[in-house]
């Protein structure tokens, strides 16, 4: 610390703030494979309106994926 000065002077500067990009790409790629995995089984254990409402999800979260993709080539952080 310095003599007169603030405590918080010698502390480095904070990191730059991040967005969470990267974390809902993996989110939304793994919630893909296991809503596809899942509606397969719900298929063929004959719970027809199970897997229609995964595929949905599935699809909402290809979307999701999309979009987080064209963020990121935009130049977005995270």
């Amino acid at each position: 610390m310095t003599v007169g000065g603030h405590p918080d002077d010698d502390l480095p500067p904070p990191a730059p703030p991040r967005s969470a990009l990267t974390l809902r790409l993996w989110l939304a790629g793994v919630g893909v494979v296991v809503n596809g995995v899942v509606a397969v089984l719900c298929v063929r254990a004959g719970l027809t309106w199970l897997a229609v409402l995964l595929v949905v999800l599935a699809v909402g979260l290809v979307v999701d994926f999309g979009w987080v993709v064209h963020r990121k080539r935009r130049g977005d952080p995270g």
